[in-house]
């Protein structure tokens, strides 16, 4: 077995069940391999922390895939039998096991929650998390190592494992945060009474959100759908940038007459939100709201997102809000280890966030929680209801785009990470050179090229997948038919460039635009 293929950056996944409409896919994520993971991590959290096993508490969750169950007993039994104790905390979010190793009573050493995000249903994976934060990709790529080449075996003394409940412990510090930053002068205890907030959680693990945070604070959560927990995630992808996640949240809130509405994604690391009208919060609007809120607190603080935002999401964190807007690379762990490294430079910098819905707050342990993501707009919204005034009001001066869309080109090649770099670098060259295409200096990610050819009046970003044999590529534009127009240029110089690339329906954009150069 090949265990660097079960990498996914800072992360672990893999295919723990056949799928089920019967496409073939290797299965290589079984109770076996989990089972070494988790003793690989007990050896890795003895080393790094310098304990014994037996001295380690290690926390164990899951979120509502039909392969969890049996993952984690074999988890749990793998770090058991290498002698630390688990607390099994069942179904659970990521941000909770990470909460876990630093509130007060538990104290674990680590935790590890069972999880592939939005992925389908066969997929699984594994998150790993100390009191410092998650593993980074390195830290991944030796535990790995010890998995594959360590020894396992029966430990002196075999640890514990103990079924316990945090996820009412979690829940109640979401609460107390909330009634906290309300303070509302008449109803302390429920500042959310007079609310009516629906939740999408999509049959993932964040049903919780509902009986345990909104109602005890006084919200009414009528309308609410999707909460039971149900691996098959048989009503729609539960992927809060997803459309169908958005229309489904949409028909909640408009079909309740509710004054707002929740998405999460399956362990609940990511939300998006929606407004009385049927608004969608997300991408660059959750970004400007998020940032609204941050540089209120913290005026002229830095605000770390990733590469794909828009350029009107700059000009209102800077000249409208007064903040910094530093624009970094894809990937959660990217933009929460770029705020970090701010900080240590002397820039301030309190919220890192993606357009995916991820956000870190250097008030909440840089912890990307879509929950306390979201219980930070339930306190504006709160706060706003209270003085006559629209939580959207916020971002009421963001420039949006007219039109916003991307692609996914093709990378067939072997080595497809040396041939899209090889796109990359031939585009910077030649972009420079291009009438009305002006390259963006110091893009951390990719090529990004501000157009203001005839018709254009936009923006595109061509850069490497994390992961896949891709070029994604997104495009925006300030006018009708400006996306199609900046496509049809693009595509071209691209299929003169490499004839193997697999422009998929960019090749249909370049077809329907003449060139106008």
């Amino acid at each position: 077995m090949d265990w660097k293929v079960l990498q996914n950056g800072s992360d672990i996944r893999g295919v723990a069940l056949a799928p089920e409409d019967g496409a073939a896919a290797d299965v290589n994520l079984t109770p076996m391999v989990v089972r070494r993971l988790g003793f690989a991590f007990v050896r890795w959290l003895a080393r790094n922390l310098e304990k014994e096993p037996q001295e380690l508490t290690i926390a164990v969750g899951r979120d509502s895939r039909i392969s969890g169950p049996a993952l984690s007993a074999a988890l749990c039994e793998g770090i058991a039998a290498e002698g630390a104790r688990v607390l099994d905390f069942g179904l659970a979010s990521t941000p909770a096991m990470f909460m876990s190793t630093v509130t007060p009573g538990y104290g674990c050493d680590g935790a590890v929650m069972l999880t592939a995000s939005h992925l389908p249903a066969h997929r699984n994976g594994c998150k790993f998390f100390t009191a410092r934060g998650g593993l980074n990709r390195e830290d991944i790529a030796a535990l790995l190592t010890l998995a594959e080449t360590g020894e396992t075996g029966p430990s002196a003394e075999r640890g514990s494992i103990d079924a316990i409940d945090f996820m009412s412990v979690y829940s109640s510090q979401l609460a107390e945060r909330i009634r906290q930053g309300v303070a509302h002068p008449q109803h302390p205890d429920q500042p959310l009474r007079g609310l009516h907030i629906v939740v999408d959680a999509g049959n993932g693990a964040g049903g919780f959100f509902v009986d345990r945070v909104l109602e005890p604070l006084g919200a009414d959560t009528t309308g609410s759908r999707f909460l039971e927990p149900d691996g098959h995630f048989p009503n729609h992808v539960p992927n809060p940038e997803h459309p169908d996640a958005m229309a489904a949240l949409r028909e909640a809130v408009l079909a309740h007459g509710a004054d707002f509405g929740i998405a999460f994604d399956p362990d609940v690391d990511r939300a998006a939100a929606m407004d009385g009208s049927g608004r969608e919060i997300n991408r660059n609007r959750l970004v400007a709201l998020a940032a609204a809120v941050v540089l209120r607190e913290h005026p002229g603080t830095a605000i770390v997102t990733d590469s794909v935002t828009s350029d009107g999401l700059t000009e209102f964190i800077e000249d409208r809000l007064g903040g910094v807007h530093h624009r970094f690379r894809r990937g959660y762990r990217n933009v929460i280890n770029e705020a970090l490294r701010l900080n240590e430079t002397g820039q301030s910098c309190w919220l890192a966030i993606e357009t995916s819905g991820h956000a870190a707050l250097k008030e909440n342990y840089w912890l990307d929680d879509g929950a306390y993501l979201v219980a930070m707009l339930l306190i504006e919204l709160a706060r706003a209801r209270s003085e006559g005034r629209d939580l959207s009001d916020l971002i009421a001066d963001l420039r949006e785009p007219a039109e916003s869309r991307e692609y996914r080109i093709g990378l067939p090649a072997r080595d497809f990470a040396a041939q899209g770099e090889r796109v990359l670098d031939a585009l910077r060259s030649q972009a420079a050179t291009e009438p009305g295409w002006e390259v963006v200096p110091h893009t951390h990610e990719g090529v990004r090229v501000a157009c203001r050819g005839p018709g254009e009046q936009g923006w595109f970003l061509l850069r490497l997948s994390l992961h896949d044999p891709v070029l994604p590529l997104n495009i925006e534009s300030e006018i009708a038919g400006g996306v199609s127009r900046i496509a049809g240029r693009l595509a071209r110089f691209l299929s003169g460039q490499d004839a193997k690339l697999d422009l998929g329906t960019l090749a249909a954009a370049a077809k329907a635009q003449p060139d106008t150069t």
